[in-house]
């Protein structure tokens, strides 16, 4: 690591963004609120799977999003994730013979409420050219509605929802994120679980998927010393689900490919060279107005003092 780069403290790093930003911005973030072992170490920098996606994607993209912090307006399909996975994080609170269909598609619109009642600039996004917000909640139930027809929460009892996990890398970098559902059976084994309320992914976007899956195990597995014995992604959007049993090696090649992965950041900070990558996440991207490859320009970089804070680090 180049001594320029600088040593942040765990509660200087900026928090990792959960699928629900939204709530974090409202409430703090959880690295505050959760006592860690790591709490009060000097780390190089830290990194969560969404984070490390963007820089893989696209450099430019992991520099607006994690250096300069632009704005991103919401969207429709974001928002339908957030609140999906609010009501399947609630349903196991509920008695196991009321976690029904009915009951789910009972507790969207309240969910739906208390998002909106967070932060209530995201009804800008049923304006004049959106969509109507009875035919948005309509879509949330059908997604709901195809959960109950890959798993029947009657049976489950997960262990935990909506977990933040945290560890450290011999380099001191510091990995960290939120899983969906960590399922534990009376064996000790581990099923890392997912909630994806798109639908099932093409080759590219599945091996994405699965790195933040071998991520979150690589994480559970340095803090539990407990190897997951398999990750679960439940695609909603068309009712699929894809399993993948991890091994020690695809885990230690995970921890391999992250801190190669920082180092690259770590060398983009120091030469500037954020360069985009043009590909069909274009699509969705929200700068396409300030990047290069659609004739825009990136703002200054800002200044930030690496002494305190490494503008690498999310």
């Amino acid at each position: 690591m180049s001594p320029s780069v600088g040593f942040v403290s765990v509660h200087e790093v900026a928090p990792a963004e959960p699928e629900d930003s939204t709530q974090e911005s409202a409430q703090g973030s959880p690295a505050e609120r959760i006592g860690t072992p790591v709490d009060g170490v000097n780390v190089i920098g830290a990194l969560s799977p969404s984070r490390a996606g963007d820089f893989m994607s696209c450099p430019l993209l992991y520099r607006f999003r994690t250096i300069d912090r632009l704005p991103e307006p919401f969207s429709p399909d974001a928002m339908r994730g957030t609140v999906v996975h609010k009501v399947l994080e609630d349903l196991f609170d509920l008695p196991a013979d009321e976690r029904t269909p009915g009951q789910a598609r009972d507790m969207l619109v309240p969910a739906w409420d208390a998002l909106l009642a967070i932060e209530p600039s995201i009804a800008e996004m049923f304006g004049t050219e959106g969509p109507a917000v009875g035919d948005w909640l309509a879509s949330c139930r059908e997604v709901l509605d195809r959960y109950f027809g890959l798993e029947d929460p009657r049976r489950l009892e997960p262990a935990e929802r909506e977990l933040y996990v945290e560890t450290l890398t011999e380099s001191r970098l510091l990995l960290r994120g939120f899983v969906d559902r960590v399922d534990v059976a009376a064996d000790g084994s581990i099923r890392v679980v997912d909630y994806k309320t798109g639908s099932s992914p093409g080759e590219w976007f599945e091996a994405k998927a699965l790195f933040q899956m071998k991520f979150y195990a690589l994480v559970i597995w340095r803090t539990r010393g407990v190897l997951p014995s398999m990750l679960q992604l439940i695609y909603l959007g068309n009712a699929e689900m894809l399993r993948y049993v991890p091994d020690e090696q695809d885990l230690l090649a995970t921890e391999r490919k992250v801190e190669a992965i920082w180092r690259a950041i770590v060398q983009a900070r120091e030469t500037g060279d954020w360069r985009p990558n043009r590909s069909k996440l274009c699509d969705w991207c929200a700068h396409q107005a300030i990047c290069p490859e659609f004739g825009g320009t990136p703002p200054p970089l800002p200044e930030i003092e690496p002494a305190t804070t490494d503008p690498a680090a999310e």
